[in-house]
């Protein structure tokens, strides 16, 4: 009688070490009808809706999907034209945008955190007779500057803009972890706008939809705001029909250090960054990720691994997510492996890839290619593999835990490696011999490089 798979005996022990980590997440509505995520079947998805605004496009996937829902995550993609603004807005759960595009520029977000002051102020000098004083133009709280490759973390509720400065489309990407203990209310991602916003983005079908202040009484925001009824009623935006991605006419003034000093900053910052943040208005939220001289894992033949996580960005732990950016070379792998303690959201951000994933019970839920710009969720615990095209593949993974980890099969730090030789011998039912070439086949930790068979059969396929 054949031995279990070891897939199956690693799987239970792993449903005993992530258990106190699963509890710091609610079940889905999906998970609470169903008890677990009853996935069949895994698909490389396209955006399914499509809601346009003034100056840019927001693409949803459909977050009802099973494994969208087995997950409890929604995730949609946003590009927005130069000078475009997104308007304020905040979401029901935490939040974690990646920046796809945005080469050779900087762009601006605006994050409002409750009770933080307006450290960033202006003001001129005012003559008054013979006394002169100083007179604030304008002030508001701390803006946040980010640029292709930045991870930017969003806690639940928190309002936040995000402004186009360069000379190209901005193209992000945004997973909302909805099933976060953070989110009280049910698994459906629901945006509010301070601004107008004629369509529930989130909606099976898109329906019209005022902005967060059109519901109140025109009187009552003017007494509350201390302006008259009629720029109440244009608070209201009611005949505002530009969307959530406006058009700013000329350059956006502000507040905010030079370019030049930004970029300075940011590099002695990563170089002496001891991982503390003393409140949390002054927490970072941004973190670039495709940076290569901050690998956590790298093979000049086969590719790197890079990863952000409550260690590197400390607000993560908070919100209890992370993210890893992955480059894969031409024909490289990366060998069979699960994460112990989150679901992973992977993004393909250039190239393809042939992928396969397989479940607790041995059952393959995915086997296919996925390219630039498609979508997939990996749950908890389920088993996958990549092998690079010819032009590699790279992608970004946002994932349901501020440290999430990985275990291999294969490799110098797998599960295999970590077994005595009669335990593999005797599981698979082959000789020491055998046993001893199956552990010790492969010296590389992660990201492997193609031999000449791997490459023979991709040729034949």
């Amino acid at each position: 009688m054949a031995r279990p798979y070891i897939l199956s005996l690693v799987s239970l022990c792993l449903l005993v070490l992530s258990h106190s980590c699963a509890a710091n997440r609610q079940p889905s509505k999906y998970q609470q009808q169903q008890g677990e995520c009853q996935i069949q079947r895994l698909n490389a998805q396209e955006p399914q809706q499509r809601i346009q605004s003034e100056a840019g496009v927001t693409e949803l996937w459909d977050w009802t999907d099973d494994q969208f829902q087995c997950a409890g995550v929604a995730a949609c993609r946003t590009i927005i034209q130069p000078r475009g603004l997104l308007l304020p807005s905040y979401t029901n759960a935490p939040t974690i945008i990646y920046i796809a595009k945005g080469r050779n520029y900087w762009g601006i977000t605006g994050v409002m955190i409750p009770g933080c002051p307006e450290t960033y102020q202006s003001s001129q000098q005012s003559q008054e007779g013979e006394k002169s004083f100083r007179q604030f133009r304008d002030q508001h709280q701390k803006i946040r500057t980010f640029q292709q490759g930045d991870i930017i973390a969003l806690p639940a509720g928190v309002a936040h803009w995000c402004y186009n400065d360069g000379d190209s489309d901005l193209v992000t990407v945004a997973v909302e972890d909805t099933g976060n203990n953070q989110n009280q209310l049910d698994n459906q991602p629901r945006l509010e706008t301070h601004n107008d916003n004629k369509k529930e983005m989130y909606a099976k079908r898109p329906q019209q939809q005022n902005n967060i202040f059109s519901g109140f009484d025109t009187e009552v925001l003017a007494e509350t705001f201390g302006v008259d009824p009629e720029m109440a009623r244009r608070l209201q935006g009611k005949d505002d029909y530009r969307g959530h991605i406006i058009k700013v006419e000329r350059d956006l003034k502000m507040v905010r250090p030079s370019r030049t000093r930004e970029e300075q900053e940011r590099q002695e910052r990563g170089e002496r960054d001891n991982g503390l943040e003393e409140t949390i208005c002054t927490a970072r939220l941004v973190e670039n990720i495709d940076s290569p001289s901050r690998a956590d894992i790298f093979n000049p033949r086969a590719g790197r691994l890079t990863s952000v996580n409550r260690f590197n960005l400390p607000v993560l732990e908070y919100l209890r997510l992370s993210a890893e950016k992955g480059v894969l070379y031409k024909n490289a792998l990366m060998p069979p492996h699960w994460k112990l303690n989150a679901h992973c959201v992977l993004y393909a951000t250039r190239g393809e890839a042939q992928m396969q994933i397989v479940d607790q019970r041995g059952q393959a839920v995915f086997n296919d290619r996925i390219r630039e710009g498609q979508l997939v969720v990996v749950p908890q615990n389920f088993v996958v593999m990549k092998q690079a095209g010819n032009q590699g593949f790279e992608w970004v993974a946002m994932k349901t835990h501020e440290n999430a980890m990985f275990n291999t099969l294969a490799g110098r730090t797998s599960a295999m490696r970590a077994m005595p030789l009669d335990v593999l011998a005797n599981s698979y039912q082959i000789s020491q011999s055998e046993a001893r070439r199956l552990k010790m086949g492969r010296e590389e930790t992660m990201m492997f490089e193609p031999s000449s068979r791997s490459e023979r059969i991709k040729t034949v396929a």
